[in-house]
């Protein structure tokens, strides 16, 4: 027989092979080495020699409770405690407080309504757990009447521990007003109850009262602790107050503060936010072993400074250091992925988040929605809304705007009428979304309908994007009058109002209209290079070049200048990048003869070059030359040539930084005919996906 290694292990041997009836002290002694280890199998051992000695477990109910909860063993301890006829007040206390520590806050409030029911009198440290459960449930009323009963009860709610619990769930529920009150009728202040507060304000968006009662907390002489200069950063980096942020890390680095992971974690977020990207990357660097809070907040920053590449590197290199992503990691570089409309890199992550366990969830679940119906994916995209157990308002969001970016206007409305039946409330980007929906599928009456349940009964009434989002429907649909008084209507409309009624004019060739719209805006911003672009393009459109000709010479006056026109294709994880008329590519002498098989092949079936889109005097014949250069139509040639030996169901996806031009638009209807494959075109405004010699848009766009 193995020699045991402890004395614990010993006399548990002994014990198992006498069977002998153990006095009460012994096996108290033995529960509490088993506490010192955190052993839970030493635990169960004895827990079973008392129940096969004949020994009455049950009193030593509470020590059992105890010890289990220490080893981290809670569904062992609720079998104790559920078996005890009387618990004492402090297993009832420990119950509740590692319920809410194990996230089973519903568990924990179940168990406090049993304690009243029982007659057990609840003490302040039962409160301080008990409040953390309702501020995690979102119990308002709940936990306002546990805070009347709390003092009702004799507990002194001035008491730091207490308040502490008490400004937590009360800034958690958005009552600053009342978490004030506790927090100054306290005298005593201390670190913990400090921080509560200063959290509560920078989670609340209260940026300055953060940052001002951490300044009295200073003259105060309470000294900070990690927690709160992580907090008090944050503050100042969403102010965008490097200064102060800067000022406070020398107050750190003055007392000697070591910068703790919750604190470097936030500096490099402050740093972030105060556009200072590189001080957020060396940051993270100096942390020696950064957590996944670390992680997630510098894939974080690369993100929000558009730095969508380096982010999907940095959790690569993440996984490669066996740092388990959560699922605000993964949601995070699905917005990478979305944003640059990676469908392979946005399929790895979604498999890797099955893999662990992490599909689920409503931030990974959103993000995939997003990030499918921007790579132009909507049915991937809607199978996984169709999954989720339950309807919450960002997954809606999301799966609304990428029917709207698709042109499934009346699957969005769909989807908007579900949600009210279901009664989750809309907020701004809902119906931001459905509004564009319909504008994208020319559903007049529907947005009508919708901007007038905005109006009528939507509690914060029309935004400007709701406004934008209407001119824009209106103007699309020939309705350039109505589009306008609406403008007109409002005290002080702005220029994006304005420029999607300056697009309409452009669609439907209202010049005069157009001269007006372009000098209210101009009044608004002499400088806005998009109106200049607009009415140059107006004029080319209607051939008079002379005036196309000042145009571009007032902007040439201003130092404006036009972005110039790029698409790009993604092929074996490398992104292609064209330029009109581009021979820049290294296989631009192959690219160049499948345009012109191409061109040959689209005109047997109709095609002839629209040179509406020439957007400079030529002749007719150069004129249709120059159309066939486009850089969307190099990316489509590419795309073609590149996937001749693809199977027929794989679509050919190209993206554009601006919107697709009429030509090529119908060109490339064509080349979905010839080739028999779906194209898949992203421009600057929406998806067009043709197929068979259709797009999705109708030819609406």
């Amino acid at each position: 027989m193995r020699v045991p290694k402890t004395a614990l292990s010993a006399a548990l041997v002994r014990t198992q092979h006498t069977a002998a009836r153990a006095p009460s002290d012994t096996y108290a002694s033995l529960l509490l080495r088993c506490a010192a280890e955190r052993s839970l199998e030493k635990t169960r051992r004895i827990h079973r020699h008392m129940k096969m000695s004949g020994f009455p477990h049950l009193s030593l109910g509470n020590k059992l409770v105890d010890v289990y909860l220490k080893c981290g063993a809670i569904e062992d301890a609720r079998q104790v405690f559920d078996a005890m006829p009387k618990p004492h007040p402090v297993s009832w206390n420990a119950m509740i407080s590692s319920c809410v520590r194990y996230s089973r806050s519903r568990e924990a409030v179940d168990l406090y309504n049993r304690m009243l029911w029982e007659g057990v009198m609840a003490n302040e440290f039962t409160f301080s757990s008990l409040l953390r459960a309702f501020s995690e449930l979102g119990l308002v009323a709940q936990g306002g009447a546990a805070h009347g009963r709390l003092v009702i009860s004799g507990v002194d709610a001035t008491n730091a521990f207490v308040a502490s619990a008490l400004v937590d769930m009360y800034a958690k529920f958005g009552k600053l007003r009342e978490a004030r009150v506790v927090y100054d009728r306290v005298c005593s202040k201390d670190v913990v109850l400090t921080t509560a507060l200063i959290v509560g304000y920078t989670q609340n968006g209260e940026y300055s009262e953060a940052i001002q009662l951490f300044r009295q907390t200073m003259k105060d002489g309470i000294s900070p602790n990690d927690f709160t200069f992580a907090s008090v950063l944050i503050a100042c980096g969403s102010i965008g107050d490097l200064r102060r942020g800067l000022l406070i890390h020398g107050v750190m680095e003055k007392l000697g503060f070591k910068l703790g992971c919750s604190s470097q974690t936030s500096l490099l977020t402050m740093y972030s936010r105060c556009g200072l990207i590189d001080d957020s990357i060396k940051v993270f660097e100096s942390i020696a072993d950064p957590s996944t809070v670390s992680w997630t907040a510098i894939i974080g920053c690369l993100v929000c400074n558009h730095r969508e590449e380096p982010a999907l590197l940095m959790l690569r290199n993440m996984i490669n250091d066996s740092v388990r992503p959560n699922a605000f990691t993964l949601s995070t570089a699905l917005r990478a992925c979305s944003a640059l409309a990676l469908f392979e890199q946005g399929k790895l992550i979604h498999a890797f988040a099955t893999k662990i366990g992490l599909d689920g969830t409503r931030f990974v679940c959103a993000a995939l929605i997003d990030t499918y119906g921007k790579c132009g994916r909507i049915g991937m995209a809607r199978i996984i809304f169709d999954d989720l157990p339950g309807l919450d308002l960002v997954s809606v969001n999301c799966l609304i705007n990428a029917y709207a970016q698709n042109g499934h206007g009346v699957k969005a409305i769909r989807v908007f009428e579900m949600m009210q039946v279901s009664g989750l409330e809309p907020n701004d980007v809902t119906l931001t979304g459905v509004l564009s929906a319909c504008g994208n599928a020319g559903l007049l009456e529907e947005g009508r309908r919708v901007f007038s349940f905005i109006v009528d009964s939507y509690k914060h009434g029309p935004s400007s994007d709701h406004y934008a989002c209407m001119v824009n429907l209106l103007g699309r649909a020939g309705k350039l009058e109505e589009a306008e008084r609406l403008i007109t209507e409002l005290r002080s409309p702005d220029k994006v109002l304005w420029r999607s009624l300056l697009s309409a004019c452009k669609i439907h060739g209202k010049l005069d209209m157009a001269k007006r719209v372009a000098r209210n805006i101009l009044e608004l911003d002499p400088g806005d290079d998009a109106t200049y672009i607009l009415l140059s393009n107006i004029y080319a459109s209607l051939g008079q070049w002379n005036e196309v000709i000042n145009v571009k010479s007032a902007m040439r006056r201003m130092k404006l200048k036009k972005d110039p026109a790029m698409s790009w294709i993604e092929v074996d994880r490398e992104f292609h990048t064209f330029m009109a008329g581009d021979r820049g590519h290294l296989k631009a002498e192959e690219i160049y003869k499948e345009l012109e098989v191409l061109i040959t092949r689209t005109k047997e079936l109709g095609y002839v070059p629209d040179t509406r889109y020439v957007l400079r005097e030529m002749e007719e014949l150069e004129s249709e030359r120059s159309l066939y250069y486009h850089s969307e139509k190099l990316a489509v040639a590419f795309g073609v040539m590149m996937s001749s030996n693809d199977k027929g169901d794989i679509p050919i996806t190209i993206f554009k930084n601006l919107r697709v031009c009429g030509d090529c638009h119908s060109w490339i209807k064509l080349v979905s005919q010839v080739v028999g494959k779906e194209i898949i075109a992203r421009d600057a405004k929406r998806f067009h996906h043709f197929k068979d010699g259709l797009c999705s848009c109708s030819d609406y766009w």
